[in-house]
């Protein structure tokens, strides 16, 4: 959408493809970062962004038990909002529409499902796509993968995948929320539970970690003792985990960290977590979707405005351009997973907060280390395309 947006309001013509008949699907994640309300700054449309209704944290804390650890702070970013916004994706997606749809150029398709590719003389030239109407063939002078993780482009494409070994799933719940609750907390980790949650004002969006193949244990102990499980991690939850009338109610979200060895074929680019697949970690996967897509638009936009076909010297500028992103990205969420996620599950481990997150709470201005990575991450784009005039 995002690509779809760049490229449409420099007069390029695009289509979006989006398999669902709407943007509501609960697992998108919500965060908006500084990097985004920076990109959208430079486009001329923060401040009718900001009237997406939304919530703006610029500190997370961390509970280790009964430390709380303040680990982020996002106030001394040099940017035009230096706040992470809470925002459900089906409204940003909402707002990148309504924007990108000014442009004549722009063509959204929905209930529109890519089933395969479709190869010329060796050159992606299209996809094959499921509509309500039936099937048929959308052809395009450069096909961009981004279906996520599980993306049936790449799989079609016979792009390789390499995947990181990742010890922990989460199951996605909501909880209500009350007035009196505690704000926005980065992680409770207490005793042996860890779980995240989102305050979406009327309920808590929470991410409840478990140890990778859990599930199925999980749910043999019982759903009383699930609920018992939450109000360990959050005890202010003890009179609503009735809230959780069957496992229906919970979703198992497999964790993945895994990224294409090259993102591109001939006549297609991966971008997003179909080239790259992040944890849900830091919150970082759309942000970092955004500024591949951002990069994408900046590298391919003077072929496309000219009409030429893209040759793989340009995607894999793109590539190149992303790759450091990407890598850090992924090597601080192992990192997460594996030296503090994983011990905390396992009850024979200590319960104290590492090392480098204690000096994080003790020296403030460490905290604009994980500011900066989380907000802004380690190459930040920013909007070369121009505006053509409607």
């Amino acid at each position: 959408m995002m690509l779809g947006l760049l490229l449409a309001r420099g007069g390029v013509d695009v289509v979006v493809l989006e398999k669902h008949v709407d943007f509501f699907r609960d697992f998108r994640g919500d965060t908006i970062h500084p990097s985004t309300f920076e990109l959208m700054h430079e486009l001329g449309l923060l401040n009718e962004f900001l009237k997406v209704p939304h919530q703006e944290i610029s500190t997370f804390t961390a509970v280790f038990n009964s430390t709380s650890i303040k680990i982020v702070d996002l106030s001394h970013l040099k940017v035009a909002k230096p706040v992470i916004g809470m925002m459900p994706q089906w409204d940003f997606l909402k707002f990148v529409e309504t924007q990108a749809s000014r442009y004549p150029s722009f063509h959204l398709m929905m209930n529109a499902k890519a089933t395969d590719i479709i190869k010329e003389n060796g050159r992606v030239t299209g996809l094959t796509v499921e509509t309500k109407e039936g099937t048929i063939q959308v052809r395009a002078d450069i096909v961009i993968g981004a279906d996520g993780r599980h993306s049936v482009i790449r799989q079609k494409a016979g792009l390789k995948v390499i995947a990181a070994g990742v010890p922990i799933d989460v199951l996605w719940l909501r909880v209500s929320r009350e007035a009196s609750d505690p704000g926005q907390i980065l992680g409770r980790f207490i005793g042996n539970k860890l779980m995240v949650m989102l305050d979406r004002e009327t309920y808590w969006q929470c991410a409840y970690v478990i140890k990778k193949g859990g599930y199925e244990t999980i749910k043999q102990a019982g759903l009383e003792a699930f609920r018992n499980n939450l109000v360990e991690a959050a005890p202010f939850l003890a009179d609503r985990t009735s809230d959780i009338k069957s496992w229906d109610d919970v979703k198992l979200l497999s964790v993945d960290v895994d990224h294409l060895e090259t993102w591109y074929t001939d006549g297609l680019l991966c971008i997003g977590d179909a080239a790259h697949a992040m944890s849900p970690v830091g919150g970082v996967g759309i942000n970092l979707a955004i500024q591949d897509a951002v990069a994408a638009a900046n590298i391919l936009y003077a072929s496309l405005k000219e009409k030429k076909k893209p040759g793989t010297d340009l995607l894999a500028q793109v590539q190149k351009r992303r790759t450091l992103a990407t890598k850090v990205i992924q090597g601080m969420q192992v990192f997460m997973h594996n030296k503090i996620m994983i011990k905390n599950l396992d009850k024979s481990a200590s319960t104290k907060p590492p090392l480098f997150l204690r000096l994080i709470g003790i020296f403030p201005i460490l905290r604009r280390i994980p500011a900066w990575i989380i907000g802004m991450g380690v190459r930040p784009e920013h909007v070369k395309t121009p505006e053509v005039l409607i």
